[in-house]
């Protein structure tokens, strides 16, 4: 069964991202708040969340759960999105500034695609 563009789009983000979690989960403790606790342990389990998601995105049987967990993951991670372009704001840096900030608001159409696969 064919699936909305976006939806196609989201699974693959969330199958590369959670694969960088699992196999190289240091690349994103930098952006860790400090008030998260478990840096490590977050990281991996954002990592599975995302692998869960994107696998449960491309079944029609589970894409409204996953579309509605995958909605959640995104606003959920967002604070450490907003730790990177906070952190990158205070370099000088020009084109990592550009993608930190640049991806803000990046993650408003991935939650509306999350939104419209849970709508089915």
């Amino acid at each position: 069964m064919a699936f909305p563009r976006g939806t196609r789009i989201l699974s693959a983000a969330f199958a590369i991202s959670g694969t960088v979690h699992l196999v190289r989960p240091r690349t994103f403790e930098p952006l860790m708040p400090s008030w998260v606790p478990a840096h490590r342990e977050v990281i991996v389990a954002s990592g599975v969340a995302e692998l869960v998601c994107a696998a449960g995105l491309n079944v029609p049987a589970t894409r409204r759960v996953a579309g509605l967990a995958s909605a959640v993951l995104l606003v959920v991670v967002y604070p450490g999105n907003l730790k990177m372009a906070g952190d990158a704001a205070r370099t000088d840096n020009t084109a990592l500034k550009a993608a930190t900030f640049g991806r803000l608001p990046l993650q408003l159409p991935l939650i509306r695609a999350a939104l419209r696969a849970a709508r089915g």
